[in-house]
């Protein structure tokens, strides 16, 4: 049987385990990156192993969420990662070089490597051909101290696309049309491999956008060939060293196929407030809107900024329609000021932004009360742009240009007028912006700098043997790590101080739930399906660790935030009952009796509800290697200990 491109990479990588569907499995990291939001804290985790310097063959910091300072933390966030940067051996992308996966894709990203990221939309390394992995902090500082990561040896999903885009239907109609047909929770566990005389058709800008939204999916990844459109985009950025042909065998074998005919697809939206809530820009059509927004790692590249000009050139943003572009990287920004579209852009009257990840992360440009915005960004949840009764819609860049010229939900193919934006040969390279560290024999002399912002990790013990805990929270299904620890400019700077940060931890749920948590020192938190969905943010769980959270049982788990809780020592359990999800409340006691043995036993973990004087029986699907997580304390402590 012939294998995929998604297990060829693996089986390259493969340092533990076999590729058996459903097993535990290690594999050898070549790169690493973090942003600024979660990068101080892996850092922090990467320092407490007393590893001198990263073992990886790139390690890349960016700078690229918390670049709003209005006060001293993020500029001191930015000055600690810089100089640990410099002194172990990693990369440092400055404030202002722009968004960490479009740089990545742009300057590091290479065919046949494998990547993970502390920022769960990674997969944008996917579109060039790369094992890209969104992972919480943690595991990536494992990784840079020369670790293996550990993932569940996923199912691989086949999209086969046939046919070719229609003028002004863009590859982010592709992705959302991949989320109609699959879900927010239907990418669990599998890795999504596009293939098909379709693929041909996209340039890798095209195919990044595809799976940078992947991560919508809850899918481990997405990736696509590396073909002659990869080496075209590699030998344009000057890199095309670092191309290998990546095919998927002939005689591969998949788990599910999903055929897509993209001369069929039409513009689509993600309705509020979920990526999959999936309708056409016609059913929309005339509906009054209040903002736009374009930017963001999904939709900024140069090709859609070109084609974001190109609508806009010679008219004026609708009256009550606010435009506000960020443009992806240093590069795309300059590359517009060279050949005049940037002039065009701002002539229309849109609000150029730095380049970052800006409104996307809640960074600014809330909309106004009960306002319609429509973005170009991968996430809609509620509350997530800063005002909570807005509505965000999803759309492609070309939806979005001409919707902020009619002030109204607009389909753009009535604007066709067959313009197409080219590749460029060359794009501007200029990596001046990027500071490498210190040699080896200079890295002694280089002094690590803290704020006063920065805390230490949070410390943990070993696993108690009998809990006797409380309910101290329950929630719905399609919780979101904007739920449990919500981003925008006034959390984002405490992302260095856990128990300052701990203090807005589920208050878009229940604003009582810091202050209860704290108060009993020992909880357990009741949820539905897919709980922690969304970001690889780690503090969702090390904010409930800090708490005194012990467990937390739901009907299923979003993949990166079960891995983030267990390697904060915080016991997932799974109901086998989900009915017995309703038998439990606010403050209900519940007992979990030689929770250690049944840990090591493997099999059903026995819940007790003394409250109701219930019993139930939940799952606790765990490899060897993370009972030995759990049962130490967390993965810092396993690491130290080992």
């Amino acid at each position: 049987m012939g294998l995929s491109i998604a297990e060829k990479i693996i089986k390259n990588h493969l340092v533990s385990g076999e590729m058996d569907k459903g097993t535990d499995i290690g594999i050898k990291i070549d790169q690493t990156l973090t942003q600024d939001a979660t990068g101080t804290m892996a850092y922090l985790e990467f320092e407490a192993m007393g590893i001198d310097r990263v073992k990886t063959e790139r390690s890349v910091a960016y700078i690229d969420h918390n670049t709003l300072q209005t006060g001293f933390e993020n500029a001191d966030d930015h000055r600690f990662i810089q100089t640990v940067c410099k002194k172990h051996g990693i990369y440092f992308s400055r404030p202002g070089n722009g968004i960490c996966h479009q740089v990545h894709l742009e300057r590091f990203s290479a065919p046949g490597k494998t990547l993970i990221g502390s920022d769960s939309h990674t997969p944008t390394g996917g579109g060039i051909g790369m094992l890209a992995i969104g992972a919480g902090g943690l595991d990536v500082a494992v990784a840079m101290g020369g670790g293996a990561y550990y993932i569940t040896m996923p199912k691989i999903v086949n999209v086969q696309l046939s046919g070719k885009l229609s003028e002004n239907v863009s590859a982010k109609d592709i992705i959302l049309e991949v989320l109609r047909i699959m879900s927010v929770k239907g990418g669990v566990g599998k890795i999504v491999e596009y293939s098909g005389e379709g693929v041909k058709t996209l340039t890798v800008p095209q195919r990044a956008t595809i799976t940078n939204m992947g991560a919508e999916l809850g899918a481990t990844t997405s990736i696509f060939p590396s073909d002659e459109n990869t080496l075209e985009f590699l030998k344009a950025q000057g890199r095309e060293d670092v191309y290998i042909e990546l095919q998927a065998d002939e005689d591969a074998e998949y788990d599910e196929i999903i055929k897509i005919d993209l001369s069929t697809l039409e513009p689509l939206a993600a309705c509020p407030h979920s990526p999959d809530n999936i309708k056409t820009v016609r059913e929309l059509e005339g509906m009054e809107i209040n903002q736009v927004c374009i930017g963001s790692c999904t939709n900024s590249s140069f090709t859609d900024l070109m084609k974001v000009a190109h609508i806009l050139k010679g008219k004026t943003v609708a009256d009550g329609v606010s435009l506000a572009i960020a443009p992806g990287s240093k590069q795309v920004l300059n590359m517009l000021a060279q050949n005049g579209a940037l002039s065009d852009i701002i002539d229309a009257g849109a609000r150029v932004l730095e380049s970052a990840c800006g409104p996307c992360i809640g960074m600014g440009q809330s909309p106004n009360s009960k306002g319609v915005s429509l973005r170009t960004f991968n996430r809609n949840f509620l509350g997530r742009s800063g005002t909570k009764d807005a509505e965000i819609y999803l759309v492609s860049p070309e939806t979005a240009a001409v919707s902020a010229l009619t002030g109204v939900f607009t389909d753009p193919r009535k604007y066709a007028d067959g313009y197409e934006v080219e590749m460029p040969k060359a794009f501007l390279i200029n990596d001046n912006m990027i500071i490498e560290p210190a040699s080896v024999e200079e890295m002694d002399k280089i002094k690590v700098l803290r704020g006063p912002n920065i805390k230490e990790f949070p410390k943990t013990t070993e696993l108690e043997n009998d809990l006797s805990i409380t309910c101290a929270l329950k929630v719905e299904d399609n919780i979101t790590t904007d739920h449990i620890m919500p981003a925008g400019a006034k959390i984002l700077p405490l992302r260095s101080n856990i128990p300052a940060i701990s203090e807005y931890c589920f208050t878009v749920c229940d604003p009582e739930f810091p202050a209860r948590a704290k108060a009993l020192s020992g909880s357990i938190i009741v949820g539905g399906q897919n709980y922690g969905q969304g970001s690889s943010r780690e503090h969702a769980a090390l904010a409930p660790l800090y708490l005194g959270v012990k467990i937390v049982l739901v009907k299923s788990f979003a993949r990166i935030h079960r891995a983030n809780l267990i390697n904060a020592g915080i016991v997932p359990l799974e109901f086998i009952n989900e009915n017995d999800y309703d038998t439990i409340a606010l403050g209900d006691h519940i007992a979990v009796e030689n929770i250690r043995k049944q840990i090591e036993d493997g099999g059903d973990i026995t819940v007790i509800n003394k409250t109701k004087n219930l019993t139930y029986k939940t799952k606790c699907a765990l490899t060897d290697r993370m009972k030995d997580i759990i049962l130490s304390g967390g993965l810092l402590n396993y690491t130290m200990k080992g």
